[in-house]
């Protein structure tokens, strides 16, 4: 191999943001001018990624960039899901990406996935443009070829104020999540706004504009990182799957050195990491080219940093995404230490909590702070499908609020399945780290809910009402009267008692506007019929009272401090009149 030696490497360019905002139509025109505007061959896509060459952008930027020459060698945009791809992309704790487009449907705003991949950007301090897309969507809107600031002045006034409208919200999203943004030719210092280029990547608009921020952006403030030797390659897994033919695969991002086919390869695994020879390396036929699936592919001898390939080896099905790669050097026990320790997800994990699977370890490190920030202790986290196991461990939890699994983009096993009927656990299956969130959110509202309503039933609580006068409908057998609960609550089939202490019936049934109820609350005027009770003689009209509340549940009430202040109050004063008759009652 050659001596080592230094070169600019093109920077990663990940582009994330939510279902549908454009990310995959923005990569194929970016794909597609680029073609047109250079011979045939001169864009290469990669498995996972294409490489726009320094004189494609120079082509499709025109006289954007006026003569102005860059030593960056062109842009290296990654092709898979976007958040996905981000948190795969990662290199100690870091994303590998060195810039990153967050597309946002300018007509839609912040969307789910965009509050998640922006969080993520958050998270590994990666610099970021938002290309505002859809543009040509607003009503009105006239087509251009002009730079943004010609093109919506050039706008009618009614159109222009759409956008401007737009425009705005998405400023005020942005500075929600902590950042000043502008559209981008306003922005004087690219190191404290975010810039908001406007496009449409279905026509184009725009796109020329993208580009030549990012390699601006690039030549600017990344020109030192972007120096990187040459000599034995580091990658990243990007994806491991089946191809006919090929069997287990890894698509990479090499981002230093090269690599050659008779190199040996050490990968990360689910276990120790696996030292395993070269079989392929493998890229995609030209686009011009591509005709037939089945040969889609070249081989070649040798790549260098930064590109996308895909790797034959003999025992990859253990290798997960996001785990590193390196070609063996001389000392390969170190090397391996070295995998190993980087393999490692290095996870505090509390002895109780909820368990977390996802599809990789960025993926797990981001659904790991998220969970964090919400104050959720973690007792598992794991990268792999949903197992049986992982349902026995989850109902074993005696917490019925951690009885929880969250599953990011990972399968649910069919054995996994069956034993979760047979459970209380809940699976939070989504490939969206925010709709986890915010289904976890509702979720446990309603649990805490179901929970206290539960255990309230456990117990007698504290009533205290008031007997109207104008409303007897019977004076015995059973009594039947109006009440005002004039707080706590009251059920069919507990005792009351008056002021004094003395228990003077049992309530047999409730109704209110004729209709049977098990409980009236606080604020409700119901009949009620009483057992045991005579109206004029045990009780009279504005008589006040109360629920006999046995002495072990007035206790247990007071130590479970599930009581609002209006039922803490009628709790006290019930102590108070019990303690008319045994001062130590209720202690």
């Amino acid at each position: 191999m050659a001596k080592s030696s230094k070169y600019t490497r093109q920077p990663i360019v990940s582009v994330l943001g939510h279902v549908d905002h454009g990310k995959t139509t923005l990569l194929d025109f970016i794909r597609g001018t680029s073609v047109a505007s250079r011979e045939s061959g001169a864009i290469t896509q990669h498995i996972g990624a294409t490489e726009v060459p320094i004189d494609a952008i120079y082509d499709v930027c025109g006289t954007l960039l006026g003569n102005k020459k860059f030593t960056v060698p062109g842009l290296l945009f990654i092709d898979t899901p976007g958040h996905h791809a981000f948190t795969t992309l990662r290199a100690r704790g870091g994303s590998l990406a060195d810039l990153a487009v967050l597309i946002v449907d300018i007509r839609e705003g912040f969307r789910p996935q965009t509050h998640e991949s922006i969080n993520i950007l958050k998270q590994y301090k990666t610099p970021f443009i938002v290309a505002a897309n859809k543009i040509d969507d607003i009503s009105g809107w006239r087509q251009s070829s002009n730079i943004a600031k010609l093109r919506i002045e050039k706008q009618r006034t009614t159109t222009k104020s759409l956008f401007e409208k737009k425009l705005y919200e998405l400023i005020g999203s942005l500075y929600d999540k902590g950042f000043e943004s502008d559209l981008y030719y306003k922005i004087k210092d690219f190191r404290k706004a975010v810039p908001i280029i406007p496009i449409s990547a279905k026509t184009g608009e725009g796109i020329p504009e993208v580009l030549m921020v990012l390699v601006g952006l690039a030549q600017r403030f990344l020109e030192e990182k972007l120096a990187i030797e040459s000599g034995t390659g580091k990658g990243t897994v990007l994806e491991v799957k089946e191809d006919v033919g090929l069997g287990t695969t890894v698509d990479a991002i090499i981002y230093s050195g090269s690599i050659c086919k008779e190199n040996a390869i050490v990968f990360g695994t689910k276990d120790e990491p696996l030292v395993t020879k070269i079989k392929a390396l493998l890229k995609p036929k030209p686009l011009d080219e591509i005709r037939d699936p089945r040969e889609r592919f070249d081989s070649v001898q040798e790549v260098h940093a930064a590109c996308g390939i895909k790797i034959s080896a003999s025992n990859l099905d253990n290798v997960i995404p996001g785990a590193p790669l390196r070609v063996v050097s001389d000392n390969v026990d170190e090397l391996i230490n070295e995998i190993k320790n980087q393999s490692k997800i290095d996870i505090k994990l509390d002895n109780d909590g909820i368990i977390l699977k996802a599809d990789t370890i960025g993926s797990l490190e981001a659904l790991v702070k998220e969970s964090r920030d919400k104050g959720i202790l973690i007792r598992k986290a794991e990268i792999g499908s949903v197992s049986k196991r992982d349902i026995v461990d989850a109902d074993a939890i005696v917490n019925p609020l951690e009885k929880v699994i969250f599953s990011f983009n990972v399968k649910v096993l069919p054995e996994a399945k069956e034993e979760l009927v047979n459970t209380d656990v809940t699976i939070f299956d989504e490939d969206v780290i925010y709709t986890i969130m915010e289904n976890y959110d509702i979720w446990i509202e309603k649990k805490k809910a179901e929970i206290e309503r539960k255990r309230r039933e456990d117990f007698i609580h504290p009533g205290m009402i008031k007997f109207l006068p104008e409303y007897v409908f019977r004076v015995s057998r059973p009594a039947i009267i109006g009440v005002r609960i004039l707080a706590g609550r009251i059920k069919d089939g507990i005792k009351l008692m008056r002021e004094d202490g003395k228990v003077i019936g049992t309530i047999k049934a409730i109704q209110s506007e004729n209709k049977s109820i098990d409980e009236a609350l606080q604020g409700q005027e119901v009949a009620i019929s009483i057992d045991g009770v005579t109206v004029g003689r045990q009780i009279k009209g504005e008589d006040i009272l109360y629920t006999a509340i046995p002495e072990s549940d007035a206790k247990r009430l007071k130590e479970m401090d599930v009581l609002n202040t209006d039922e803490k109050d009628v709790l006290n004063k019930i102590i108070e009149i019990k303690r008319k008759e045994n001062k130590f009652w209720g202690m």
